[in-house]
C-alpha cells in the first residue's frame, strides 16, 4: 500500500527540515532575548529554566506551510500529493498559532500582566476561529460527523455540531496549553496522538489528511530535537495552543472525536486536575486536593523527577493511543 510509505516519507521530510532550521531560529530568538518566565511558586528545580528561548512552536508551523504549499504546487504538474481538505486543519495551526504567538509576546513584554493576554481575550479569541472551524467542517467539506465504537452508521447532530465542534476544538487547545510545563511532555504526547490520527485516517481512506497528520508528527520530533530534556527550546503558547486546536480539527474530520479523550487522556487528566483544584479551593476557602496544578507539577512535587514525570505520562499516553485505535476498529 503506497499510502503507508508516502505518509512516512513526508514525515521524514519534515523532521530533517525542522532539525536543520532549528539552530538558526535559536540563534534568533537568543538575540531577541525571547525567553520563557517561570512561576516563582513551581518546583525549584524549574528555575535554572528562567531565559531558555520560548515561541518555539514556530519551529514546527513553519516547516508543515512550507511543505505543504511546496508538495500542493506539484498539482500544477500533475502531481497528488494533498487535497485541499488539509486546508482546514492548516489554516487552524496558523490562525491559533498567531494567537499564540501575541499571547507569548505580550507575556515576555509585560502586557497585560507578565503572563500574556488575559483569559478572556485569548478565549474569545480562540472561540472565533473553532467557530468557523466548524462551520468549515460542517457545512463546506461535510466532515462525518460522529462514529461511535459499536455502531456500525454515522450520527448527525444537525445544527448543534456547529456549537459542539467550537467547543472540542478549545477545550483540546486549552488542554495541551496545560500539558506544556515540562521538558518534552506536551510534544511527546501530541505526536503520539497525531500518529494515532494519522493511522486512522489511512484506515478510512482519507489519504490527504494522513499525510497533513505524519508531516505534522515530522515537524514536532524535529522540535522535541531541542525540546527534550534538558530543553533549548520551549514551545510557548505558539505551539501548545496551535497544537492542541488541529489535534481536536483532525479528530472531527475523521468522526472520531468520541475517542478523543482517550487518545489525549494525558491532556484530558490535566485539565480535570485543573477544574478539581480551582473548585475545591474556592469551596474549602484555600485548601488543595493537589500540591500543585496542573497534574504533572503535582508529581513532581511528590518526589518524580522531570524526566520520570514525563516518560511516564508518555507511556500512558502510548498504551491510550492503542487503546485509541483499537476503540475505531470496533
Amino acid at each position: 500500500m503506497i499510502e503507508v510509505p508516502m505518509a512516512l516519507a513526508l514525515s521524514a521530510f519534515s523532521f530533517l527540515l525542522t532539525v536543520i532550521w532549528g539552530p538558526p531560529l535559536l540563534q534568533v530568538l537568543r538575540n531577541l532575548k525571547i525567553g520563557e518566565h517561570i512561576r516563582i511558586d513551581g518546583p525549584s528545580r524549574h528555575l535554572s529554566k528562567i531565559g531558555t528561548p520560548t515561541m518555539g512552536g514556530i519551529l514546527i508551523v513553519i516547516p508543515v506551510l512550507f511543505l505543504t504549499i511546496l508538495f500542493n504546487a506539484g498539482s500544477f504538474f500533475g502531481l497528488s500529493i494533498f487535497g485541499n481538505s488539509i486546508l482546514v486543519p492548516l489554516i487552524t495551526l496558523i490562525l491559533y498559532a498567531l494567537i499564540g504567538s501575541v499571547d507569548d509576546w505580550a507575556g515576555l513584554r509585560g502586557q497585560e500582566g507578565s503572563d500574556g493576554l488575559s483569559p478572556r481575550m485569548k478565549l474569545i479569541a480562540q472561540t472565533i476561529v473553532a467557530f468557523g472551524t466548524a462551520l468549515v467542517l460542517r457545512y463546506f467539506l461535510r466532515s462525518p460527523e460522529l462514529y461511535l465504537p459499536g455502531l456500525d452508521f454515522e450520527i448527525s447532530f444537525g445544527v448543534l455540531y456547529v456549537p459542539i465542534a467550537t467547543f472540542i476544538i478549545v477545550a483540546s487547545s486549552n488542554a495541551v496549553n496545560l500539558t506544556d510545563g515540562l521538558d518534552g511532555l506536551a510534544g511527546l504526547i501530541s505526536v503520539t496522538a497525531f500518529i494515532t490520527y494519522g493511522a486512522i485516517a489511512l484506515m478510512q481512506g482519507q489519504i490527504f489528511l494522513a499525510r497533513f497528520c505524519f508531516i505534522l508528527v515530522g515537524a514536532i520530533f524535529g522540535f522535541l530535537w531541542f525540546n527534550v530534556y534538558p530543553a533549548e527550546l520551549f514551545m510557548g503558547d505558539t505551539g501548545s495552543l496551535a497544537l492542541g486546536a488541529v489535534l481536536a480539527v483532525v479528530a472531527l474530520m475523521t468522526g472520531q472525536w468520541a475517542i478523543l479523550p482517550v487518545i489525549a487522556i494525558i491532556p484530558l487528566s490535566e485539565t480535570i486536575s485543573v477544574i478539581i483544584q480551582v473548585s475545591y479551593f474556592k469551596l474549602t476557602g484555600g485548601r488543595r486536593v493537589f500540591k500543585m496544578t496542573p497534574l504533572h507539577h503535582h508529581f513532581e512535587l511528590s518526589g518524580w523527577s522531570e524526566t520520570q514525570v514525563v516518560q511516564r505520562f508518555w507511556l500512558i499516553s502510548l498504551v491510550a493511543a492503542i487503546v485509541g485505535i483499537a476503540l475505531s476498529l470496533v
